[in-house]
């Protein structure tokens, strides 16, 4: 059955540094599409990050690239399988030079928190109780 997938390209300052962090995170770097240029994130089976040097990213748009520590430009937001793998990755991704951003979210049934990555993006964890979820 096909599952679709996600890829989310993301224009970064220094490339290898960006890899670091999110290897730091516990990801990993698929070196089938990765070059001096771009770096594959396997976040999932389905979600991969691509990080790609602000010159390559500038050959797919001709739109001028937001400085993400200054405009807002997405936010990616990840499913986490408890309240402690939410904080486990948030602290993971603080220990590796990101930065904590907004506040907790504590709803009961649903819990996040978001950091901001080595180039400003803000990426939100978040665990919601699969009860509360209406099938």
């Amino acid at each position: 059955m096909y599952q679709q997938m996600i890829f989310v390209n993301l224009p970064v300052n220094d490339l290898d540094a960006s890899k670091k962090f999110f290897t730091e995170l516990g990801y990993t770097i698929n070196p089938q599409f990765s070059d001096e240029k771009a770096a594959s994130v396997v976040i999932s089976e389905t979600i991969v990050a691509m990080l790609l040097t602000k010159p390559f990213y500038a050959t797919f748009t001709k739109k001028e690239i937001a400085d993400a520590t200054t405009t807002s430009e997405v936010l990616v937001c990840l499913s986490a399988e408890s309240r402690e793998k939410v904080d486990e990755l948030v602290d993971r991704a603080i220990a590796a030079g990101g930065t904590a951003t907004g506040q907790t979210q504590d709803h009961g049934f649903m819990y996040g928190r978001a950091f901001d990555d080595l180039d400003g993006h803000t990426w939100e964890v978040m665990w919601m109780d699969p009860s509360a979820i209406q099938g």
